[in-house]
């Protein structure tokens, strides 16, 4: 509930003694050290990133540093790509230089309409957020950039982030995407903001993957509910 002060015995224990407690969605940290909830919903955590959060499904997606996003280019100016989060936030801001290894002559031309996957580098209140197409701390891709063909399906916020998690099926109970690669080829991106992106060989594919990702997520289906659901959906096409 909104106002709950947490407890030392709730937070993750991290993978490294030096990697830094990092709060999500829905928690305030008061000086010196009380951590409380802002929102009600499940609590979350992930040991790797040694992070924490409150899970909520039926909230607006704000951006939050270091979040991975599906963006779509609205226009550009001179140095910059204007792009669309979702239709309620504030257009964030790219350089056309945010790419790895992109020079003035070298800097991929999105006309408005394109798909990218990128990293929130900054947001706040007052400020429109700016995003990245590579990983600030290596200089590298690391897949983001301009995402071509395929298509875009809507997930819930609460999704997105299990389908981030490093371990799908043990901290976020999702094995549909694994079930499924083992009878159909696919790539896909995940946005933080509520947005997946899928290529499969052909439409029906990319359909077909898109649909289950959505089932699993409305109906909150079982890890064996999953896998029912994929044996089946792969029997009737």
């Amino acid at each position: 509930m909104p106002g709950e002060v947490l407890s030392e015995d709730v937070l993750p224990i991290p993978s490294s003694a030096a990697t830094a407690l990092k709060l999500g969605p829905g928690l305030r940290l008061s000086p010196p050290s009380t951590l409380s909830t802002t929102s009600s919903g499940p609590l979350c955590a992930d040991r790797k990133k040694n992070a924490i959060w409150v899970e909520n499904n039926t909230g607006r997606y704000i951006p939050q540093n270091n979040d991975l996003i599906i963006a779509t280019v609205h226009h550009s100016s001179t140095d910059w790509y204007h792009c669309s989060i979702m239709p309620h936030t504030a257009l964030a801001q790219l350089p056309q230089l945010a790419f790895e290894g992109a020079t003035k002559k070298t800097r991929p031309q999105l006309p408005p309409g394109s798909l990218i996957y990128a990293r929130v580098l900054s947001a706040s209140k007052h400020l429109d957020p700016e995003i990245v197409c590579y990983n600030p701390s290596t200089g590298k891709s690391e897949g983001m950039g301009e995402l071509k063909g395929g298509m875009v399906f809507d997930i819930s916020l609460g999704m997105a982030r299990r389908l981030l998690l490093s371990k799908q099926a043990e901290e976020g109970k999702l094995v549909v995407l694994d079930e499924l690669a083992e009878h159909v080829s696919f790539e896909i991106a995940v946005g933080r903001n509520g947005r997946v992106w899928v290529k499969a060989d052909g439409v029906q594919g990319t359909i077909l993957v898109g649909k289950l990702l959505q089932e699993t997520d409305a109906s909150a289906l079982t890890i064996e509910e999953q896998r029912k659901l994929v044996k089946k959906t792969l029997r009737s096409t």
